[in-house]
């Protein structure tokens, strides 16, 4: 029996040993990065039900890699790019068959060997996921809170889409085309789905990156956001106190109508982002209706589901050759950039409304104009009570934050109408 190399057997390591150092160093920065998620995912800095998937599938992915036929490497996780390739302009129609015909090929190949293969190809590929999502998302709004103050809320929401608008030129500046820049804009608007969609139909190449550094950003959102409030708003306004109103209550069937009415007219305008406002305003009207049976199936079976495995492949997605590509850097910047500025944006506009009602408004609640659901509402909430214990500032968060759902969502379509 012939003796067996120890790199041979532990393929893991070896394949560390042949790469070139700078993806054998950005495996194990990823690695220790995938830690590192998982620990603050277990400690609630960030949140925990994307982070912990997310870390240990960024960590498995980038130890398992192993070499296959003619000494590639690869790993049996995920072939993002399996049936990737393009159709040349003017080609014949003889091209365009065989190309066809491989792309197909090298899809069936990879869902009988990469085990999330077919989550990613009949999911992420086509928005299911963000479908998926967004339907739980629709069951957990409460659309009363936007009903009782629609103008304040609309207002804020629109000042927290300024990162999505500042960073649209800043991006086309830096080299990206207008589809590509639109695209990473979206991270602005933090709405995974949002971004999700609008990489997929707008720069589909930038698909992977921009929804990694577009998910990892919005995970940092509930550790770092609340250093940037306490920065911005000093202590006395953080505890601005909110004065009590008399708000009438406002009935499930009104807030049906009012979902029913927003559905049809968000379609009827931008027909593009249909499906989304369809999964967001379904869930919406199952909660209303009081049909509990779909209401426990989408707001928990499938929105814990669907988030389950959108952390674990996009773990898994964050391989190292994947993400050196030069791109990704200016990806990240933007990702950050746009992030940080829609922030600024929602709460000016919660300056704007503290003036405006003679300090009676909390700027705090701006924050919640940025809308991961409920995720900023909640940040808005947590260093208001820092400041002062007996403030409440939730009801009119959670107006801004679902206002900002539906304001992400426009700029997404019309992104996409005008640019595809």
């Amino acid at each position: 029996m012939e003796s067996i190399n120890f790199l041979d057997l532990f393929q893991g390591i070896a394949t560390l040993a042949a790469s070139e150092p700078s993806i054998m160093f950005s495996r194990i920065f990823l690695i220790f990065l995938g830690m590192l998620l998982i620990y603050l995912g277990r400690k609630e800095i960030l949140e925990p039900l994307l982070m912990i998937p997310m870390g240990l599938g960024m960590a498995a992915v980038n130890a398992g890699v192993l070499f296959f036929e003619g000494g590639k490497m690869g790993t049996l996780f995920i072939d993002p790019l399996a049936g990737g390739k393009q159709v040349p302009g003017g080609a014949v129609p003889d091209t365009v068959h065989r190309i066809a015909t491989e792309n197909t090929i090298d899809v069936l190949n990879a869902l009988q060997i990469d085990f999330l293969q077919p989550v990613y190809t009949l999911t992420f590929s086509n928005g299911l996921i963000a479908v998926l999502v967004f339907m739980g998302i629709g069951v957990l709004l409460d659309v009363g809170f936007v009903m009782a103050r629609p103008f304040q809320s609309m207002f804020v929401a629109i000042c927290g889409e300024l990162g999505t608008a500042v960073t649209f030129p800043v991006a086309v500046w830096l080299g990206l085309t207008e589809r590509e820049a639109a695209a990473v804009a979206m991270i602005g608007g933090a709405d995974g789905p949002m971004v999700l969609f609008a990489s997929l139909v707008l720069a589909k190449h930038l698909f992977v990156p921009i929804t990694v550094v577009g998910y990892l950003y919005l995970g940092l959102t509930y550790g770092g956001y609340p250093f940037l409030i306490k920065a911005l708003v000093p202590h006395r306004l953080r505890a601005c106190q909110m004065p009590f109103e008399k708000t009438r209550t406002i009935s499930a069937g009104e807030k049906l109508l009012f979902a029913v009415v927003t559905c049809v007219t968000l379609c009827l305008l931008f027909p593009v982002a249909a499906p989304l406002f369809l999964a967001l305003f379904v869930g919406v009207a199952v909660r209303e209706s009081g049909i509990t049976h779909f209401s426990d199936l989408f707001g928990s079976t499938f929105l814990y589901g669907a988030t389950f495995f959108l952390g674990l492949v996009l773990g898994v997605l964050c391989e190292a050759n994947t993400l050196l590509d030069p791109t990704v850097l200016k990806l990240l910047l933007l990702g950050i950039f746009a992030l940080t500025i829609s922030a600024i944006g929602g709460l000016i506009g919660g300056y704007v409304l503290y003036f405006a009602t003679h300090g009676k408004y909390n700027p705090v609640i701006g924050i919640a104009a940025v809308s991961c659901v409920p995720t900023t509402s909640k940040v808005a909430q947590k260093v208001v009570s820092e400041a002062r214990a007996d403030v409440l500032v939730m009801p009119h968060a959670l107006g801004v934050n679902i206002s900002g759902v539906i304001t992400s969502a426009i700029f997404a379509a019309a992104f996409v109408t005008l640019l595809h």
